[in-house]
């Protein structure tokens, strides 16, 4: 029987290597953009300490693994798992063709939600779509604040962002991302039966977000990427929130 805490080392294990293999494949892409762009021009791939078939070889590597992993798991859950590879490996060239690539990001990454599901329960139920739909919704948060960062340099050298696309309406369109974010996670806690400390945690989560719209107030590129960093903060809030009502309801049996 599979069980959370098999589970969760495989799941811990997945999402490190997944992550590392991102960066590759994104330094990859972006090997000929980010001489460009003033925050990127050091990386190893434009200074040329690596060749791009290192970085490609990595991302394989890395991916192999992961891939390794998942086969630890049913059927349901591999399937989803080609789709989670192909996004991830598809989306550092998004921002040539799409304003988007943040939604990309977004659904790439919220795939480890469906996946946990289906590792479990063989399906996703309705709080799970919840939940991959906040998910999204926070990689455009956080992605389209890291994107205000180069939104000048990207604007020059032609790269599609979503902070591009939202232009002077940004920090309105994030904060109502921001309040769809935390109204989707208050349905979640709803469909879950969660109790108080969980909305605690997501109140205190409201609290980094209202700081965040502080930060990008004046669109700073090192405020912009300080309230990016922050998003940390977000997630750390929320975790947390679910721990101790978790623990909370399993004192009170």
């Amino acid at each position: 029987m599979t069980t959370p805490s098999r589970l969760m080392p495989i799941f811990l294990l997945t999402a490190s290597l997944t992550r590392s293999a991102r960066c590759a494949i994104n330094d990859f892409a972006d090997r000929d953009i980010d001489g460009k762009v003033e925050r990127t021009g050091k990386r190893p791939l434009v200074t040329g300490d690596i060749h791009a078939w290192e970085a490609l070889a990595v991302f394989a590597v890395l991916s192999l693994l992961a891939f390794l992993l998942v086969l630890r798991l049913n059927a349901e859950t591999i399937r989803l798992s080609f789709v989670a590879v192909i996004l991830a490996a598809v989306y550092p060239f998004m921002k040539r063709f799409t304003h988007l690539p943040q939604l990309v990001l977004g659904v790439a990454f919220g795939m480890a939600v469906p996946m946990a599901f289906t590792a479990l329960q063989q399906q996703v139920p309705p709080v799970g779509w919840v939940l991959f739909a906040a998910t999204i919704v926070w990689a455009l948060i956080y992605d389209t604040e890291y994107a205000m960062v180069d939104r000048e340099d990207d604007l020059k050298i032609g790269v599609k962002s979503t902070a591009i696309l939202f232009g002077r309406h940004d920090r309105l369109i994030i904060g109502l991302l921001q309040a769809l974010m935390l109204g989707l996670l208050a349905w979640a806690g709803l469909l879950a039966g969660r109790g108080w400390a969980y909305y605690v945690g997501l109140a205190v989560a409201g609290l980094f977000f209202l700081r965040q719209q502080k930060l990008i107030q004046r669109r700073e590129p090192r405020d912009c990427f300080a309230a990016f960093t922050s998003n940390n903060c977000v997630g750390m809030s929320v975790y947390f929130g679910l721990l101790i009502d978790y623990l909370l309801q399993r004192a009170g049996g």
